[in-house]
């Protein structure tokens, strides 16, 4: 199975919440973030002309997802870029055990006229905050303030 994510309407009335899933932590992570971008905005009319690469550790994965969440919807605050798309791929070191995600993210800057956007995303929140890992699947619930 392939990254996925579905918008769940009946956890947080004022909110936006989403669950996201995936066979690997990095398929978590591109679904958990095109659900990000799709509760800012219509994906399919953001450009490609603005693209970044990050890259994040923690020995947390729950706490790195929450982080790089986190630093999206301050993209969008700060520097006024909704996205397109991302690239993943999240490892874990079997060394140190510390999490490590290499993104690349894909966008352009905010034009109203241009972009069909949706809710104003202002921060991830921890209500109901979960990732986990049963059956061989990685799942998250994220509940976004909007």
């Amino acid at each position: 199975m392939t990254a996925s994510f579905r918008f769940l309407d009946d956890i947080a009335l004022a909110d936006t919440a989403f669950e996201a899933g995936g066979d690997s932590p990095s398929e978590l992570f591109k679904a958990a973030t095109q659900a990000l971008i799709e509760a800012m905005v219509e994906p399919h009319t953001v450009d490609s002309a603005w693209s970044q690469i990050f890259e994040k550790t923690d020995p947390d994965l729950p706490t790195l997802l929450f982080d790089w969440l986190s630093e999206i919807v301050y993209l969008k605050d700060a520097q006024g870029l909704v996205f397109r798309e991302v690239l993943t791929a999240v490892e874990q070191d079997p060394a140190t055990g510390i999490w490590k995600l290499d993104a690349t993210l894909v966008g352009e800057e905010i034009d109203p006229e241009k972009h069909e956007l949706r809710g104003d995303v202002k921060a991830v929140t921890k209500h109901m905050y979960d990732v986990r890992q049963q059956d061989g699947r990685w799942t998250a619930r994220v509940v976004l303030d909007v």
